[in-house]
């Protein structure tokens, strides 16, 4: 979930980058890798009711943000919290408007990812748009916690998109956007870029 003292400007920052790519009220939206709701909770509250859905492979994390929902007020608000060990296997009965991956993709070894972005192609509605960050340069993996977090070239994101039948595009780097990072390296906080799919016409 990352350094507490970053809990709330990571929760500003969410909220205020999905309403500013187009997020309305009466859009359905998917949260995938939701955790606990750091970002979810004022996605939530913007929303209309029952248009929040939020995936998430934790248990421990499903049961932490039904606390949080209930902590805000936001039950009545009727989101869909779902704990799904591999998504690749997981079926909605909607498609989305706005598919939203905080802080996903990094930690998503290939095939994870492959079936992730299978998830995510048959969920997302015709007109709908995908936004996840990743980590760009020489294909590397390392540990955070319990999850492995890894760099990839963009030409490998565009093939994987490409595959699922979704045309993606880097869109800038998090922090021109008003991201806050750890990294005193300036050349890793540029890698942390934002990506932008779509249903391929």
């Amino acid at each position: 979930m990352g350094p507490p003292d970053l809990w709330h400007q990571k929760r500003e920052f969410q909220f205020a980058f999905v309403r500013q790519t187009g997020l309305q009220p009466a859009h359905r939206f998917l949260d995938l890798g939701c955790g606990c709701l750091r970002g979810g909770i004022p996605i939530i509250a913007y929303l209309e009711r029952g248009h929040y859905t939020g995936v998430d492979v934790r248990p421990e994390a499903i049961g932490e943000a039904r606390k949080e929902l209930a902590e805000a007020g936001l039950v009545d608000q009727q989101p869909s919290l779902i704990c799904c060990r591999d998504v690749s296997d997981l079926d909605l009965p909607e498609a989305f408007d706005y598919v939203w991956a905080f802080s996903v993709l990094i930690h998503l070894r290939d095939q994870v990812l492959d079936g992730a972005l299978d998830f995510v192609a048959r969920h997302l509605a015709p007109h709908g748009v995908f936004f996840a960050n990743v980590n760009l340069g020489e294909p590397a993996d390392h540990r955070w916690r319990e999850f492995p977090l890894v760099w990839r070239p963009y030409a490998f994101y565009e093939d994987a998109f490409q595959r699922h039948g979704m045309r993606v595009a880097d869109v800038g780097a998090l922090k021109d956007y008003g991201h806050v990072t750890r990294h005193q390296d300036a050349s890793l906080a540029a890698a942390q870029r934002m990506l932008r799919a779509i249903a391929a016409r």
